[in-house]
C-alpha cells in the first residue's frame, strides 16, 4: 500500500514547438559562426582519416556534430571511436545534439533534407 508507485513522466511537445526549437538552435550556431558546410565526401572506414579531417578543420578535441544526408556507414565507422564526435543523419537531427556540440559540420547533400524539415 505504501510502496513505490509507478509514475509516467512523459511530456508531449507539439511538432511546431520542436521545429521552432531546432530552427532556433541552428540560428544560434550560425550567429556564433560554429557551422561549416562540407562538400560531399567519401571516406574509408578508418579513424585515422576522420582524425585527419578534424585536424585540417582545427576541431581536434572539440565537441563536433557531423550531419550527413545519405546513409554514410563508412563515415560513421570512422568517427565512432573518437571522443566528443558524433555523426547523425539529417532526418535524425535534434535540438539537444545541435546545442550540445560546439561545432556543427554539415555535408552539402544534407542541406536539402534539413530544409525539408522546416517546410
Amino acid at each position: 500500500m505504501f510502496g513505490p508507485q509507478p509514475r509516467d513522466y512523459r511530456f508531449k511537445l507539439n511538432k511546431k514547438v520542436k521545429r521552432l526549437a531546432r530552427k532556433s538552435a541552428l540560428s544560434y550556431k550560425v550567429i556564433d559562426k560554429n557551422i561549416m558546410v562540407l562538400e560531399d565526401f567519401e571516406m574509408e572506414p578508418r579513424t585515422k582519416n576522420f582524425v585527419e579531417l578534424l585536424n585540417n578543420l582545427s576541431l581536434t578535441g572539440k565537441k563536433t556534430l557531423l550531419v550527413v544526408g545519405e546513409s554514410k556507414e563508412n563515415v560513421y565507422l570512422a568517427a565512432r571511436n573518437i571522443p566528443k564526435t558524433k555523426v547523425v543523419h539529417a532526418s535524425a537531427l535534434n535540438t539537444y545534439d545541435i546545442l550540445n556540440a560546439n561545432h556543427l559540420l554539415i555535408s552539402e547533400n544534407s542541406i536539402a533534407e534539413i530544409e525539408k524539415m522546416f517546410d
